[in-house]
């Protein structure tokens, strides 16, 4: 039977998904993910692991190069930018991730974001912790234009919570037009959705084409009401930018549940900036998603180790195709 390392902070030893792999004879090993770790650290852990159920370790060539039994890695969630699927597949390792798992979760947290944003309650429950009675106009969401950049499963699970707020709904997006069959939607290109939002939220995976997307000119071709919402992921956005583009009134604030280093650096640019409230990367996370995550995770590593991944994201370069699951 195989051994399995599981690195997700919310899956404990003896809990339902434990109890499941054991059950099924494998042992398992928990090393939760907290803060950074470097690559010696990821390299011991999977020392002699055949499988791997992980949160956001930096998976690179080198640290799985050294990793001679695994074979299959699977992410609680739906980003895998943090691991080198090419290089997996060249290792024959099988990467999953778990599509759509914790899409109404973030959907619904979204309109949280906007909510909150629309009607600075941050900043006016601070001011009272403070000792202050901030009274200041805020605005509505309905009436207004959102703009959705990605259509992955997150962002069509907002798009019936938006309309339902009575606002717009925008979207830019590289899924191919026979896949955009919504009605409630107007796709549009980038420059256009920029321009015509009030609130614009980030749904897209992080690729080569996509980091950076959000910079100083795209910022600047945004409203000077405009809110950001990213719950993606942080490098998409050029955090220097955003920071003084609200600083100059350019944009009218950001609420980020994601940034480019996460916990948030001491000396990052979002910090004390009137207008940018920043999140702990929460927006997955409710006791309902992480309890269907644990359930498919372990589901998947075990189809994984059985040679028939379900979700396998580089399928397409292993030696033996098997299927290979929607990304978006």
């Amino acid at each position: 039977m195989s051994r399995i390392l599981i690195t997700t902070d919310y899956l404990r030893p003896g809990d339902e998904v434990d109890q499941y792999l054991r059950k099924q004879g494998h042992t398992t090993v928990h090393s939760p993910m907290v803060g950074r770790r470097d690559p010696a650290q990821l390299v011991a852990v999977l020392d002699g692991m055949d499988a791997a159920l992980v949160a956001n370790e930096p998976l690179t060539a080198d640290v799985l190069s050294q990793a001679s039994r695994l074979r299959a890695v699977v992410r609680t969630g739906v980003g895998y930018d943090s691991i080198d699927v090419a290089a997996a597949a060249r290792l024959g390792i099988t990467v999953s991730n778990l599509p759509g798992i914790n899409a109404n979760a973030v959907a619904e947290y979204t309109i949280g974001l906007l909510l909150a944003a629309a009607r600075r309650l941050v900043q006016s429950a601070a001011g009272v912790a403070a000792g202050g009675w901030p009274r200041e106009d805020a605005h509505e969401l309905r009436g207004s234009t959102l703009g959705l950049i990605g259509y992955g499963a997150a962002a069509r699970a907002v798009v019936p919570l938006a309309r339902a707020f009575g606002m717009r709904v925008l979207c830019t997006t590289a899924v191919p037009e026979g896949r955009r069959k919504d009605p409630a939607v107007r796709f549009v290109d980038l420059p256009e959705l920029l321009a015509a939002s009030d609130h614009v939220s980030v749904h897209t995976a992080l690729t080569e084409r996509t980091r950076g997307l959000l910079d100083a000119a795209a910022f600047r071709q945004m409203k000077k009401t405009a809110i950001l919402v990213n719950t993606a992921r942080g490098a998409v956005v050029d955090e220097q930018a955003l920071a003084d583009a609200v600083r100059t009134g350019e944009i009218a604030g950001a609420a980020l549940d994601v940034v480019s280093e996460e916990p948030l650096a001491a000396d990052s640019p979002l910090r004390d900036t009137d207008g940018i409230v920043v999140y702990s990367h929460m927006a997955g996370q409710t006791i309902e998603a992480r309890a269907r995550t644990g359930r498919e995770g372990a589901a998947e590593v075990l189809a994984a180790l059985a040679g028939r991944p379900r979700f396998a994201v580089n399928a397409h370069l292993l030696p033996s195709p098997t299927a290979v699951a929607d990304p978006t």
